[in-house]
């Protein structure tokens, strides 16, 4: 697939952030991936000229849990959409006292403790290893800073996300151990997201929005179900002012990514071409397609 002359810019998040003042031409499609059933049909719009694509995470009304997300196919239909940029949004627990509720971090690293996903479209009959030393584009999280900040937003950039695979919370001795690994927030849902992003050379960055601090917190046990569900509302109406504002950041860039994010699979082809496996390659033809058919 050709890079577009013009960013196409897509949100994986909440069911709601496609409900934004000034969206135009909305039109929900459904589009079919070889991975199977994405989470939801995606919203097609424009936002001040610019193109966007939305996508539940979780599908309208949060029906999926984060261990029955299909990753892949998500991240293949956005593929194929055209999708350039990919900014993601999520709710997360607070592993830093500095970090409360309310608070948007941009963060640059992740730690993978999920187990029970398919985390790569490469598989036996074309192998593929991508890096994922820095796994997400600065160039996006530049621009996810500068747009908080319009609105005046408590942001942090940078940060360790540490994904757990749920979707149960965290017992007490697993926060504290997070914690003494350095980790900075908890959630569920950026990985396999962020390498998958990765195969699939799209620009990924990731907006952790925090609703609570994680079960280490002696405070923890006195939050109830009315504050979290408070600060996830005024999380959400934050989301999506920072939407309305990135996107018009995001989309006055051209040309290529300077970070390389559409180059990641240059060099990461391993299986040899007479031992590729056809039909899998025809899965990948919107993933890999630009360099499959060199």
């Amino acid at each position: 697939m050709s890079t577009p002359s013009k960013p196409v810019i897509g949100i994986l998040g909440g069911s709601g952030l496609y409900q934004i003042d000034g969206l135009k031409d909305v039109t929900w499609k459904k589009v079919s991936s070889p991975f199977g059933e994405p989470s939801d049909e995606l919203c097609f719009g424009t936002l001040e000229g610019h193109q966007v694509v939305f996508l539940p995470r979780h599908g309208r009304g949060h029906r999926v849990s984060p261990s029955d997300i299909n990753y892949r196919a998500n991240i293949d239909v956005l593929k194929r959409s055209g999708v350039t940029d990919l900014l993601s949004l999520s709710a997360v627990g607070s592993l830093r006292e500095d970090l409360p509720p309310g608070t948007f971090v941009v963060t640059d690293q992740f730690i993978d403790r999920t187990f029970a996903r398919e985390k790569s479209f490469f598989t036996t009959g074309m192998v593929a290893h991508v890096s994922m030393a820095k796994p997400v584009c600065s160039r996006l999280g530049d621009a996810l800073v500068a747009a908080c900040e319009g609105l005046g937003v408590t942001v942090k950039r940078g940060g360790t996300y540490l994904v757990m695979e749920g979707p149960q919370f965290s017992t007490l001795a697993e926060s504290r151990m997070y914690r003494s690994w350095g980790c900075d927030v908890i959630g569920m849902t950026n990985m396999p997201e962020a390498k998958l992003a990765r195969e699939a050379e799209i620009c990924y960055a990731t907006v952790a929005m925090v609703t609570d601090f994680d079960c280490w917190h002696p405070d923890h046990d006195a939050v109830t179900v009315d504050q979290v569900v408070s600060v996830l509302l005024g999380n959400a109406g934050k989301a999506r002012g920072l939407v309305k504002n990135v996107v018009p950041l995001l989309g006055a860039h051209q040309g290529p990514c300077a970070k390389g994010c559409q180059n990641a699979l240059d060099h990461a082809l391993i299986t040899s071409p007479e031992a590729r496996d056809s039909a899998l390659l025809e899965k990948l033809s919107a993933v890999a397609g630009r360099v499959l058919r060199k």
